[in-house]
């Protein structure tokens, strides 16, 4: 599976995976938490409005009194005392992402789509993940691996595939011999316990949780470990727990296909805004058109093939940027204006995010050990999925070098739990469909509202007000959909936002809908 890209471009363990607490596991101690100012830009960021903190917990849990380490944690306190409703903590996905700002951005969301109610009646809790962003450490191998020009992700010939495996097999190395001490214990059950360790800090009995993505799969760890610590829990885009992690990106990588082409048929619709071609066959030759130009010579010496693979799938991810992407991809085929790409290129100088998505995923499961069947399993794979399936290969092949390996998964299960609200876009091709269905039977109290047609990844909050009402009903009362045979309850994609019109919202204006990054890779 893989994080979301663009937007932050723009703006392992052996056979330890335990589905239950570990054996000698011990109890944690509540840390105390002093609150102090958080980090800001400027005057105007709105984590002005919450307080920051650090929270020890345990490098292994099954050794409390051990060695420590630190989760950053955030908070915006609850304004409305006569309807609180406790805690509710934010994850947006990853595995690597950071969370400390959700806070005040889910805050914001909710007051942004009419429910500034639902924010009001809860201490919203946003966290850094351990090894990422401001916990400490922060996981960081190779600051310069985005570093543009990279190699092509489509290897032509065996050479430029061994390139690409000696790079990822440089990263894994370079991770194992900087933070080699912290890679054993990276598994989302390790993350899981951190947020119980949370819990005892904050003074509460029960929690509620909110998940967009990878966020699902750790929250429904948590409810697994802590069935009845979870008061309420909202996962959004949810991770098939039967593909941990290897099949996932296989799967992936057809639904990124599918959303793709989805996208070059909305520019074929627009041609006379566009001029990238009439059809969708006609926009995905000229996309690959310009791909093949830009291997022989990177648009402005920063985009590559690889590079523009990277800005574009974005498009797969979220409608949202649709008149964005396809704003710059015709600037610059048509008049050969590289700004708007230049300016959504990854420049690199950053890893965490893709240090701690490495180091859980190899952690969590088991993977293929020859390399053979990665290499295989893509050239089955390509062509059907042209557009993902390499470049997922090379975003998780430093997992096949990595100095620790993973066991077993961890088997969900919802014994125990209140009622979940799970939601999940028909069309989301990092977490496909089938999550959904998959994560509503495993978690026996859940109901699953489908959102008919979405293409975008995690949309709850994002302006549909039919999710976006029955999310907020939820979080205020605990009010669920009743209970039917396969979804529980559907909402149709809202035209405005699944299919924009650029003639009538301009391409250059911002994104719509949340402002911070959410997803898988």
């Amino acid at each position: 599976m893989r994080r979301l890209v663009l937007v932050t471009a723009a703006a392992s363990l052996g056979a330890g995976l335990l589905a239950a607490v570990p054996a000698g596991a011990a109890v944690t101690a509540a840390p105390t938490v002093t609150w102090g100012k958080c980090e800001v830009s400027g005057p105007n960021d709105p984590m002005n409005k919450a307080e920051c903190a650090q929270v020890a917990v345990p490098l292994d849990h099954r050794r409390p009194n051990g060695r420590k380490i630190s989760i950053a944690i955030s908070r915006v306190k609850a304004t409305d005392r006569r309807n609180y409703q406790g805690v509710l903590l934010i994850n947006p996905g990853g595995p690597g992402g950071s969370g400390l700002a959700y806070s005040a951005g889910l805050a914001r969301w909710l007051a942004d789509v009419g429910h500034p109610e639902t924010a009001a009646r809860y201490d919203i809790i946003g966290f850094d993940p351990r090894g990422v962003g401001s916990s400490k450490p922060a996981i960081t191998c190779d600051p310069n691996y985005f570093k543009p020009v990279r190699p092509d992700y489509n290897p032509a010939n065996a050479a430029q595939e061994k390139a690409w495996l000696n790079k990822s097999k440089r990263y894994a190395d370079a991770c194992a011999k900087k933070f080699g001490w912290m890679l054993p214990h990276m598994r989302t059950t390790d993350a899981a316990r951190d947020i119980d360790v949370i819990r005892k800090a904050l003074g509460k009995q029960k929690i509620s949780y909110y998940g967009f993505s990878y966020g699902t799969y750790l929250g429904a760890t948590y409810g697994t470990l802590f069935p009845k610590r979870v008061k309420r829990m909202v996962l959004d885009g949810n991770v098939n727990h039967k593909e941990v992690w290897y099949q996932g990106q296989l799967s992936q990588n057809a639904a990124f296909e599918r959303n793709m082409k989805l996208w070059w048929r909305w520019i074929a619709k627009y041609h006379s805004v566009y001029k990238l071609g009439t059809t969708q066959a006609a926009v995905e030759k000229r996309y690959y058109a310009i791909r093949a130009q830009a291997k022989k010579s990177p648009i402005g010496g920063m985009v590559g093939p690889s590079e523009l693979d990277d800005i574009m799938l974005t498009a797969g991810y979220s409608t949202g940027w649709y008149t964005v992407l396809a704003t710059a991809l015709s600037d610059w085929a048509n008049r050969k204006d590289a700004e708007l790409l230049l300016a959504l290129v990854n420049p690199g100088g950053e890893d965490n995010d893709f240090a701690v998505y490495n180091a859980v995923q190899a952690a969590d499961a088991k993977w293929p050990v020859k390399w053979s069947k990665w290499h295989n399993d893509a050239v089955r794979t390509y062509p059907k999925a042209k557009f993902n399936t390499w470049n997922n290969v090379w975003f998780n092949a430093p997992v096949h070098f990595w100095k620790v390996k993973g066991g077993p998964a961890v088997k969900l299960n919802g014994k125990g739990m209140p009622g979940v609200l799970l939601v999940q876009s028909e069309l989301d091709a990092a977490t496909p469909y089938q999550g959904g269905l998959e994560m509503h039977k495993v978690l026996p109290s859940s109901r699953l509202l489908v959102e008919l047609g979405g293409k975008t990844h995690s949309n709850t909050l994002n302006g549909n007000a039919c999710l976006d009402n029955k999310v907020a009903a939820y979080l205020n009362s605990g009010k669920l959909p009743a209970s039917k045979k396969g979804p529980d309850a559907y909402c149709k994609a809202v035209p405005a936002l699944n299919n924009p019109d650029p003639t009538a919202v301009s391409a250059t204006s911002s994104v719509p809908g949340k402002d911070l990054p959410v997803g898988i890779r």
